[in-house]
Parts: structure tokens; sequence; C-alpha cells
């Protein structure tokens, strides 16, 4: 299957590596797509070892092939962001599409599963809240919240 991971700034970020690496033994392909906030946690060249393939960071990146990068991800058979934050949440709810990752999501056809992290506080916001359920309502798939210890 291919895979392509959507990686948002959280501190669960480290968790995405992990993720990766089990799809990768799992047998799929795997193609990571970056935020620049996730940089501040993880490294491309972490996701870039685990995936074997470069990372997308840059929605402006001479492209590898003959499509926009955003589109070129779009194709995958499945994206999963994770960690979701509220701040990628919020743009998928309303189609913003300013970094790589945003637009990727806003021009796949390929079904979508957010596994979300945040504090409580934002988590509970009723802005969150009904971003979630407007894109519940689209056939967003979210993998439930649970809590401990960062």
């Amino acid at each position: 299957m291919n895979i392509v991971l959507g990686v948002t700034g959280s501190i669960a970020a480290y968790k995405a590596c992990e993720l990766g690496r089990l799809f990768v033994k799992e047998g799929d392909e795997v193609r990571v797509v970056m935020t620049s906030s996730a940089q501040k946690f993880v490294t491309p060249l972490t996701f870039q070892t685990l995936s074997r393939n470069p990372v997308g960071i840059d929605q402006f990146a001479m492209p590898a092939e003959w499509k926009p990068e955003h589109i070129a991800y779009a194709q995958a058979d499945v994206i999963v962001v994770a960690p979701a934050t509220a701040d990628i949440i919020a743009k998928m709810a309303h189609g913003i599409a300013d970094d790589l990752l945003s637009s990727t999501l806003l021009a796949t056809r390929a079904p979508v599963f957010v596994a979300p992290a945040m504090n409580d506080g934002m988590w509970e916001n009723p802005a969150t809240q009904s971003n979630i359920e407007l894109l519940k309502g689209r056939g967003v798939n979210f993998i439930e919240p649970d809590s401990g210890e960062l």
C-alpha cells in the first residue's frame, strides 16, 4: 500500500517515527510529508532513514516527478496524519492549503485518517470539536486520542 504519513508540530511527532517504521515493516511504501513545525521536534533525516524515501517539506520544491509535489503525494492509497494538531484539523476543515501537507490533503481523493494530539484545552475547545465534526461528516476518519504523559 502507498501511504503518505503527514507529521505536524506536536511533541507526539516522535511517535510518528515508530508508526512509519511499522508501516515499512509491513511492506508498505511510505512517503512522509512534514510541516515546518514538525521539523522542530523530529528531523526529516529521521523519516527519510525510516521510510527509505525523500521527505516532503517544501510545497515549492522542484518536483521529482512532472506533477507538483502536493499532487504527487495526493495520489496515495491512504493518508495518515499523525500527530494531527488543532491547526491542521482547522486547515482541513476550512480548505486552507498554505503548506505541502495541507495542500496534499486538499488535493487527495484517498481515505484520510487523523490521529489528533494536543492538550485537553485545545481538544475540548468548541472550535476544534466543530472542525472535527465537520470533517467526520465529510468522511475523514478519526483515531480518537487517549490521555497520558507527553
